[in-house]
């Protein structure tokens, strides 16, 4: 049975989509397959994964409003055992277009029934509207990247209240798998105090894995490719090598 796990926060920037490519990869890596449902507009995820955005006539827009068969929409990445289910602007329409549409939480859960694949990770969008509440709806556990910068907690006490009302009455078995602090920089004393900050409100829920700043973790998107293919000997490959070795711990 898939494990869905929704890559959350409502701040851009934070680093949701890089830890969606890169522990995807080393997921497919381990010999896991892998399906990452691009779940942002901005459709990064995709092309992130080497794939042009504008190139496809279905997305997961097509599949969550009921005009495509999931299996049809689905992308292989240039990545062994990882596909991606594509996303690009046309998605920002699924908010007014899902509106009217009955039971329209759960529009991408029941697109993902019967989806083999071990591990499905949804790149969700910087918001808190009707395509993040089916991403929480649609997932068994949620993964917080943290950017280790000032306001890093400014939103989390919003995200928190959003996912206990989910967990109320349209999830009851979602669960926090884990707080991942991202864009760490261990020049400053900034850094080091947010991450504490972090770790003192989330206790044992942060990954011991620290992601820190890394040009070619930064860089690896605009080649299309996840840190393991650009620089596997890179500092940012290091650390989302280590979180997938976390994260499948945790989750035996």
């Amino acid at each position: 049975m898939s494990k869905i796990i929704a890559v959350i926060n409502q701040k851009g920037g934070v680093g949701k989509t890089t830890t969606a490519i890169n522990l995807g990869a080393y997921l497919a890596k381990h010999g896991k397959s892998v399906l990452i449902v691009d779940f942002d507009p901005q459709g990064n995820a995709t092309s992130g994964l080497s794939l042009d955005k504008h190139g496809f006539d279905t997305t997961v827009y097509d599949v969550i409003l009921g005009n495509a068969e999931l299996a049809g929409v689905l992308r292989p990445s240039n990545i062994a055992n990882l596909q991606v289910l594509p996303a690009n602007s046309g998605l920002a329409a699924a908010e007014v277009d899902l509106a009217l549409v009955e039971a329209r939480e759960h529009r991408l859960k029941n697109a993902l029934q019967g989806v083999t694949h071990d591990f499905i990770l949804i790149d969700c969008p910087p918001a808190l509207g009707l395509l993040t509440i089916n991403a929480l709806t649609a997932a068994d556990y949620i993964l917080i990247p943290v950017q280790a910068e000032y306001y890093a907690m400014e939103g989390l006490t919003q995200l928190l209240d959003v996912v206990q009302r989910v967990r109320g009455g349209l999830n009851p078995n979602l669960e926090l798998l884990g707080v991942l602090i991202t864009m760490h920089d261990n020049r400053t004393t900034l850094s080091d105090q947010v991450a504490h900050e972090v770790r003192k409100h989330f206790n044992d829920k942060v990954f011991d894995t620290v992601v820190p700043r890394n040009v070619r973790l930064a860089e690896a998107p605009s080649h299309g490719k996840s840190i393991l293919e650009h620089d596997k000997w890179s500092k940012g490959a290091k650390a989302y090598k280590q979180l997938t070795k976390e994260l499948l711990s945790r989750l035996k």
